[in-house]
């Protein structure tokens, strides 16, 4: 990997915030963020909470670290075992005992790497009770900082049920698709043995707290959140509390996601009131941040920085055999972080390289872990500055003579893809799954865009004809307008579609769409390699038809482009069987392009 350290050092580093310096141990990814100094003599231990709360405040814990360092106090943030980037594990063990584990072994690894012995633990969600447990066996923890904190396990099973119906009826999965069995949300499945562990928690029952300061951040309309900090100021220690204003923004959903800043503020000033003062003496640090490839069947993953500064951060995942395939560039999804929507990434991956073919996932600038460039707008979904981004990975892969390559990307990701492959000759494949569309209008609101994503006519009227939908409408629980709103827009471009010779009147069809076809005029003179990939009733299928119609008839101008409908499957590949299908595609085009 000798590559990496001038990859890290190319271009202008002016103002560019570098990501966190990947480690390894037991198994897993961690993330450290050495203070600047002066230095505190305590550092902070992120314990995250689980599933899709997870990902959505994957990047509030970037941007924490990062405030963090500025304040001078160095940081710590990992997947449990079994969890994001960590390695598969074949018995999870009772109870929250596996994620204790890896838990106790982060915070071992944080003081060999700062040379701090003092500890903070900032925790939320499930990661409360991982923190307060794991406090009875650290020494020297100065405090422990509750975001939301499960205080019964029961309630919280209940709520994690309900929350995923919302979000797959969201994604207009039918009860047949959704994966229902045991705990499971956003395509994500907590252990069984963990389940009924959690089942039984109670932090009401708390007798002891191994801290002498807590902060707790309450969510608003949750009464028990008070009750529990009522009981904690029993127990002895000094306790602040405050209100996790945005809390709901933020764990809504990772491609809408409001950072809490405010909240943010108030842990930064918390963990500054309670930590020590700058050392006077030098501080023993055992080890320098290093990661080393976590080896697993049949592959072996690198955590790595690269970009500018070292700006972007992501995960190389090679076969452990020999090579046999083009290298895949896995894109992300909206905010979703690169491990991707129920680690769909990170098995794909896995899967590529037992057959020979490497691949890399990375997170774009703003993105999860990756920092934001330097003046970019906070938005940078379908950003032309995201082109950069997947730029400084081709240059990555040329360096590590990982070449030939192609762009793998669903939705955005696949809207991205796209637009790389059309930008970097030095990509040879394009798979895009399920994009939005193939042309963005930079002055079409992207927030908004986002928010109220308009359905497929026949989705939308599936979902009329359900009596649960009616009763939700009559309840004030869907927006209306807002899909009344979308039912027109998806009327007139069906009208104009099936009046094909309007396109060349209307001025913003017409644009798009000779765009469009340029675009993959260009691709078809390189010979780049095209997979098209939808679900049979997403969104994207209207605009495809836009530009190809209703049979994608004009297709036939582009022999070598293939195209894939996969039947009663989501907009994000929920069903096993989709994602078989995904993964055949990424497979094939690997191998193809390596003849």
């Amino acid at each position: 990997m000798a590559a990496l350290g001038a990859a890290e050092n190319q271009g202008p580093l002016k103002d560019v915030t570098p990501a966190a310096k990947p480690v390894t141990f037991s198994g897993t990814v961690g993330l450290f963020m050495p203070a600047a100094a002066p230095s505190r003599q305590t550092a902070v231990l992120f314990l995250s909470p689980w599933g899709l709360e997870e990902m959505c405040t994957r990047k509030f814990w970037r941007i924490l670290a990062e405030d963090f360092a500025k304040a001078g106090i160095a940081s710590l943030r990992f997947d449990y075992a079994g969890t994001g980037d960590a390695l598969d594990v074949a018995d999870p063990g009772e109870g929250l005992a596996l994620w204790e584990g890896t838990a106790l072994d982060a915070a071992a690894m944080l003081r060999s790497l700062c040379g701090c012995e003092r500890l903070i633990l900032v925790s939320q969600g499930l990661g409360c009770i991982v923190a307060l447990d794991i406090a009875e066996r650290l020494s020297a923890v100065d405090g422990i900082a509750l975001l939301a904190p499960t205080i019964s396990g029961r309630a919280y099973l209940r709520e994690l049920t309900m929350w995923s119906k919302m979000i797959d009826e969201g994604m207009g999965l039918t009860e047949a698709q959704r994966r229902t069995e045991g705990v499971t949300i956003a395509s994500l499945r907590m252990p069984d043995t963990t389940a009924a562990a959690v089942k039984k928690l109670n932090l009401m029952t708390l007798d002891h707290v191994n801290a002498p300061d807590c902060l707790v951040l309450t969510r608003p309309g949750r009464p028990g959140d008070a009750d529990f900090t009522a009981h904690l100021e029993t127990l002895g220690p000094r306790v602040e509390r405050a209100a996790y204003d945005g809390y709901d923004e933020l764990v809504s959903n990772p491609t809408i996601a409001t950072m809490p800043l405010e909240a943010g503020r108030i842990i930064l000033d918390w963990i500054q009131s309670i930590a020590t003062e700058p050392a006077t003496a030098p501080r023993k640090i055992v080890r320098a941040p290093r990661a080393e490839a976590l080896i697993g069947d049949g592959f072996r993953e690198t955590p790595l920085r690269f970009g500018a500064g070292g700006r972007l951060f992501g995960i190389l995942c090679e076969p452990s055999g020999a090579r046999a395939g083009a290298t895949a560039l896995l894109l992300t999804t909206a905010y979703d972080r690169h491990a991707g929507w129920g680690r769909m990434s990170v098995t794909m991956a896995r899967s590529l390289a037992r057959d020979g073919i490497p691949s890399l996932r990375f997170d774009t600038a703003n993105v999860a872990d990756s920092p934001p460039l330097p003046d970019a707008q906070e938005q940078v979904l379908y950003s032309p500055d995201q082109n950069q981004d997947v730029s400084a990975a081709f240059d990555l892969l040329e360096a590590e003579k990982l070449l030939p390559a192609f762009s793998v990307g669903r939705c955005s990701g696949g809207y991205l893809a796209f637009q790389s492959a059309v930008r970097d000759s030095r990509c040879s494949g394009l798979i895009t799954v399920n994009p939005y569309s193939f042309f963005w209008d930079e002055t079409q609101p992207v927030d908004e865009a986002l928010r109220f994503v308009p359905r497929s006519l026949e989705t939308y009227g599936q979902k009329f004809l359900q009596f649960e939908t009616l009763k939700r409408l009559y309840g004030g629980q869907i927006d209306a307008k807002s899909a009344a709103r979308n039912i027109v827009v998806a009327l007139a471009r069906r009208a104009a579609r099936l009046g094909r010779p309007l396109l060349g009147v209307l001025p913003f069809f017409a644009g798009e769409h000779e765009t469009v076809m340029n675009c993959f005029r260009l691709l078809a003179k390189r010979k780049v390699d095209i997979s098209l990939i939808y679900s049979a009733h997403d969104i994207g299928l209207d605009h495809f038809r836009e530009h190809f119609g209703e049979e994608g008839a004009g297709l036939k101008n582009f022999p070598d482009v293939r195209l894939t409908i996969i039947p009663d499957a989501d907009h994000n590949l929920t069903p096993p069987y989709a994602r078989k299908v995904y993964l055949r595609e990424v497979r094939e085009m690997a191998l193809r392009l390596s003849e």
